[in-house]
């Protein structure tokens, strides 16, 4: 079993009570130099789920780190986007209100697998192969280990944990690729389907670092050159637009949200505006367009 890296600090630990975090949660108590704060989100989503909280809770307690949950009561028939959102807004403001260097969850190599096939039927392109990744506030150190390892790992050390029935419903699709289309994999495959996703990560790293350079030569940090941009293909223009829009903070951006604005800004007639999102509308000038707040 290979070691985590992760870097002395403060940080928010999901735990859901199943195997993967559990290991996770285990590794992170025993390095010195963390302070720990485990968060369990409940989605009410099955009966018995306040067992999962209540065995979290008291492994915290035994180890001396501060325990938050919530309770998100979102129904079983809930779809699971509206479950990861709800899940990370819970994580994001207990990382704000404890002021912790990042949220860490417990994401594994299988999971980059299954992430990568259901974007890729979801057709959401390149960003969606590699979206499961560490980044500065939410870290994910078990992305080189698979479910085995974690597995047998948790099972070495005597380890608890609780088994979620949702995993197994194959309506959910991520189910279905985890236990249908997954275990077809050879070993083989299975490395060579990773060995590209790593390769296409660095490839998507070099062109987001090529992008931002580029708008670094435009009038001002949230104007673009409007004729630059009609010209663009309209597959770059996605790309460049994504770009921009992140680097003042617009994050959650769905590609009917993109193509919506990449099309305003290419057809709107000088002086309108389009929705981004609660705090910033598209100003649509004649040679400019302007990334404003709503409260200008």
């Amino acid at each position: 079993m290979r070691d985590i890296d992760v870097q002395p600090g403060t940080y928010v630990v999901a735990v859901s009570g199943g195997v993967d975090s559990m290991a996770l949660l285990h590794m992170l108590q025993r390095r010195p130099g963390l302070k720990l704060i485990v968060a369990h989100y409940d989605h009410g989503v099955r009966p018995g789920s306040r067992l999962d909280r209540q065995l979290i809770q008291q492994l915290a307690r035994y180890h001396g780190s501060q325990f938050v949950y919530e309770e998100g009561n979102l129904g079983p028939r809930v779809s699971e986007e509206k479950a990861r959102k709800a899940r990370y807004e819970f994580l994001q403001r207990v990382r704000h209100a404890s002021a912790a260097d990042a949220i860490i969850t417990a994401h594994h190599q299988d999971d980059v697998l299954e992430t990568a096939v259901h974007n890729l039927l979801r057709g959401t392109g390149r960003r969606g192969m590699i979206s499961l990744r560490s980044r500065p506030d939410i870290q994910r150190p078990l992305l080189h280990m698979s479910k085995a390892q974690l597995k047998a790992y948790a099972k070495d050390q005597g380890l608890v944990w609780r088994e979620d029935s949702t995993n197994t419903d194959l309506r959910y699709m991520r189910n279905y690729i985890r236990h249908k289309l997954l275990p077809r994999f050879s070993r083989g495959q299975r490395e060579e389907l990773l060995q590209h996703i790593h390769s296409l990560q660095s490839s998507h790293e070099e062109l987001e670092r090529e992008l931002d350079n580029h708008l670094h030569l435009h009038p001002a940090m949230d104007r673009l050159d409007r004729h630059w941009f009609i010209m663009l293909p309209h597959a770059v223009a996605r790309e460049v637009l994504l770009v921009w829009l992140r680097r003042f903070g617009v994050e959650d951006i769905s590609s009917a949200m993109l193509e919506r604005l990449v099309m305003s800004a290419k057809t709107y007639l000088p002086g309108q505006q389009a929705d981004v999102d609660k705090k910033h509308v598209l100003q649509v000038g004649k040679n400019l367009l302007a990334l404003d707040s709503r409260d200008r």
